[in-house]
């Protein structure tokens, strides 16, 4: 529905710019010759490039798995800074406090159930969720009561659900996602991750499961961070992989299925990190800030490839680009490497609150947070005028089918979300979304799931995308 409204959306918009047009309300942008053959130059050099694709895999396989206040996430902020100093860039380090929460023992097996061989039990495969408290350390043992929706766990009430584990089994909507609309079909079945387990301890249940939020059913558990609700006691969340939540559904629609259920994660003290934050200066308004981003923190489970070392090896292609081609854009462009975007996003808050004073000289924000796919082209939460001055850009992206422009109704990506609420125009790389999910935030975002013609694709849209604003006769028009 999300998307439906977006694109009336553009098409009105579409309707009113070109009614503007006639009325001479809003010209018809026309870029240089000049600008027109380097944009042309710097998409053709990123499709020739495997630039983004090495570091993605330095990322991904020689530093590895890096949620927030690990090692690896500190030596992928240090790795990252010094890429960008040897290409000349003034790169720098910026702290943020992160989370530090840390995955232990995660095991649960049926005990219980209809038809069940004496002596034996059934492992299920399940993962505690970000932010997760623990069960004792010997573990829980407690009945299931299988529910799909909020309106069904409300249904059974306290007494059905007191002392038991609560599985929502809220299947992920894969035609929906086979046409092309994941981001829809996974924002639908995750609503149970973020606060179910609160929920159901308000009803008094001892730990709660979510089926996984996502479409490849190969016995994958999807985590992600939950939230607590300050009015309800915490207990244990974990996600557990669809065929696990059929089987459990399964069984108890036969009777009593009770699960031992053992998770051992700990919070620990927040801890120091970084935001890379990493400067190709501008030549004639250097004070004047394009940013093109990604988040360098992951999920533990895989190496975050998809999400999201690919969104900053984009980045990062694009400061390279520039500087390999010799060209000299107008303004700053910024490289940014988030940190803390899965379970805290304090990179996103703790940058907009220390550049507060420079907000106004932030002319746009550029993030790639959905894959590596072949990119549609962007999001973009501006106003009309300053689409309009991106449509000769988009022009050019047309010849690698990247030339769309969706208007988002808020900011498209998250990192820049705190960017977008002090009126930054804000985009986000528009990637084919029909298998993103199958692997997002599971052991399966690795480095073979990158197509590496398809990660130079979204190199080329926003190394174009950044290079034209940065490259305007005037700034984009704040929100």
């Amino acid at each position: 529905m999300k998307k439906m409204f977006s694109l009336i959306v553009l098409f009105l918009f579409l309707l009113s710019l070109a009614s503007a047009q006639r009325r001479g309300q809003v010209p018809t942008e026309r870029y240089s010759d000049q600008l027109t053959t380097e944009l042309n130059q710097l998409m053709q050099a990123a499709l020739a490039s495997d630039y983004a694709y090495k570091q993605t895999a330095y990322l991904c396989n020689n530093i590895g798995p890096r949620l927030s206040g690990s090692p690896q996430a500190n030596a992928a902020a240090e790795y990252v800074a010094a890429e960008m100093r040897k290409l000349g860039l003034e790169a720098k380090l910026e702290k943020v406090m992160v989370p530090h929460w840390v995955r232990g023992v995660e095991t649960g097996e049926l005990v219980e159930y209809k038809g069940q061989a004496k002596g034996t039990t059934q492992k299920v495969v399940l993962t505690a969720l970000g932010g997760s408290v623990a069960t004792p350390k010997d573990g829980i043992t407690a009945e299931v009561v299988v529910v799909e929706n909020y309106d069904q766990l409300e249904a059974l009430g306290r007494e059905k659900v007191a002392g038991k584990i609560v599985l929502y089994n809220a299947k992920f909507d894969r035609q929906l996602a086979a046409s092309g609309r994941g981001l829809e079909a996974y924002s639908q079945a995750v609503a149970y991750r973020g606060t179910g387990a609160s929920r159901a301890a308000k009803l008094g249940a001892v730990a709660a499961l979510n089926r996984s939020a996502g479409g490849a059913e190969y016995r994958l558990a999807h985590t992600g961070s939950l939230f607590y609700l300050p009015d309800a006691p915490k207990i244990p969340g974990a996600g557990i992989a669809a065929e696990d939540a059929e089987l459990i559904a399964y069984l108890a629609s036969q009777g009593t299925v009770k699960l031992h259920l053992t998770l051992t994660p700990q919070t620990l003290p927040d801890e120091v990190s970084y935001n890379v934050v990493a400067d190709l200066k501008g030549s004639e308004n250097p004070e004047q800030v394009v940013i093109v981003s990604g988040h360098l923190d992951s999920w533990d489970l895989g190496t975050g490839a998809i999400d999201d070392a690919s969104g900053v090896a984009a980045a990062m292609q694009t400061a390279n680009l520039i500087k390999q081609l010799g060209f000299k854009p107008k303004r700053t462009i910024r490289v940014i490497a988030w940190m803390n975007e899965e379970n805290g996003l304090m990179g996103g808050r703790t940058y907009a609150e220390d550049h507060k004073a420079e907000i106004a000289n932030h002319i746009a924000a550029i993030e790639s947070d959905l894959g590596a796919s072949h990119p549609l082209g962007f999001h973009a939460h501006a106003t009309p005028a300053a689409l309009a001055k991106l449509r000769p850009a988009s022009t050019i992206l047309q010849s690698i089918g990247a030339g769309l422009i969706d208007v988002a109704n808020g900011s498209p990506e998250a990192d820049i979300s705190p960017l977008d609420a002090l009126g930054v125009p804000t985009f986000g790389l528009w990637q084919d979304s029909r298998t993103y999910f199958d692997y997002h935030h599971t052991t399966a975002d690795t480095l073979d799931k990158i197509v590496p013609r398809e990660l130079a694709e979204n190199a080329a849209v926003m190394a174009v995308l950044a290079y034209a604003i940065a490259n305007l006769p005037e700034p984009l028009a704040r929100k």
